[in-house]
């Protein structure tokens, strides 16, 4: 667990232990996040993923907020591969994220395998 700026970021234990890049066949991994609250009370969350792309046959495709009931409250569609830009950091801006909501799980989604990856749960602070 660390604290940064105003958001406490929680890793499982798997993700917080993974440290070997993924398997060409692998899933998606979110291994960082950091959120800021705005102004008009959505949010801008910049997630780094780490993923075995491989070229527009297999890459990561997007990552998404989940609130605790399970609504998706913001997806980021990444629209090309990076191959050799591993791990990437990307940002969505204007996530509404419910007022009072007290922590968020982001999740990547690979091309060919979906959600499969290691999530990360980011309590907010805002």
């Amino acid at each position: 667990m660390r604290v940064l700026g105003s958001l406490l970021v929680v890793c499982t234990l798997s993700s917080c232990a993974a440290a070997d890049p993924p398997e060409a066949g692998g899933c998606a991994d979110v291994i960082a996040a950091t959120a800021e609250p705005g102004a008009s009370g959505a949010w801008t969350l910049s997630i780094t993923v780490r993923s075995a792309d491989t070229g527009w046959e297999k890459y990561a495709d997007a990552w998404e907020v989940i609130g605790s009931d399970g609504t998706v409250l913001g997806i980021r569609e990444l629209s090309h591969p990076h191959v050799d830009e591993q791990p990437f950091t990307r940002s969505l801006s204007g996530a509404e994220v419910p007022a009072g909501t007290g922590e968020v799980t982001v999740r990547a989604r690979d091309s060919v395998a979906g959600f499969c990856g290691e999530e990360l749960v980011v309590e907010l602070d805002g």
